[in-house]
C-alpha cells in the first residue's frame, strides 16, 4: 500500500493551511496563527467524548490531527458548546499573554478547515456529534466554490 498523502506531503498540506487561516485571521505571523487555530480546536475539543474527538480527528490533515489531540485529557468530561461569544473568549484564553486572536478566529478557522478537508466526510462526522458541532465549523460563503478542497 502506498504511503497516505496525508503522511507524505503533511508539511505542505499544513503550510497551505496555515496561510489560509493566516489570510482569514488577518494575521501578521504563523505564531500567531498557529495560536488562533490551536486555540479554536482545543475549545471544540472541549465538547467531545474521546470518541467523538478521534472520529473528528480522522478527517483532519496529519498536522492540524497531531494539534487537535496533542496533550488532551481524554478522561475529562465535554462541557456543552456555548454562545458564540463564550466560545471565542475561550479561544483567546489561550496563551493569553501572546494571544492576537481575532474575535472572527472560529469562523476564519472553519472557512480555512473546509478548504483543506473532504467536505462530505466533515459534514458526516459533525452531523454525528453533540448539538452545536455542526453551527462551530458552520461557514457563509456568497460562492460555494470559496470552500472548494484545495489541494496542494
Amino acid at each position: 500500500m502506498p504511503m497516505p498523502w496525508t503522511y507524505r506531503h503533511a508539511t505542505k498540506d499544513w503550510q497551505a493551511f496555515l496561510a489560509d487561516a493566516r489570510d482569514r485571521l488577518g494575521l501578521d505571523s504563523d505564531n500567531t496563527t498557529y495560536t488562533a487555530v490551536q486555540g479554536v480546536l482545543i475549545t471544540f475539543r472541549h465538547r467531545l467524548s474521546a470518541a467523538e474527538g478521534l472520529a473528528f480527528a480522522d478527517i483532519l490533515p496529519a498536522v492540524l490531527r497531531a494539534i487537535f489531540v496533542y496533550r488532551w485529557d481524554i478522561g475529562a468530561a465535554p462541557v456543552p458548546f456555548a454562545a458564540r461569544d463564550v466560545l471565542t473568549a475561550e479561544v483567546k484564553a489561550l496563551r493569553p499573554d501572546h494571544n492576537l486572536t481575532p474575535n472572527h478566529a472560529i469562523e476564519a478557522v472553519a472557512w480555512a478547515l473546509r478548504r483543506h478537508v473532504d467536505q462530505r466526510d466533515l459534514d458526516r462526522v459533525l452531523a454525528n456529534l453533540p448539538i452545536g458541532a455542526v453551527a462551530y465549523w458552520h461557514v457563509d460563503v456568497a460562492d460555494p466554490k470559496d470552500l472548494e478542497r484545495r489541494i496542494t
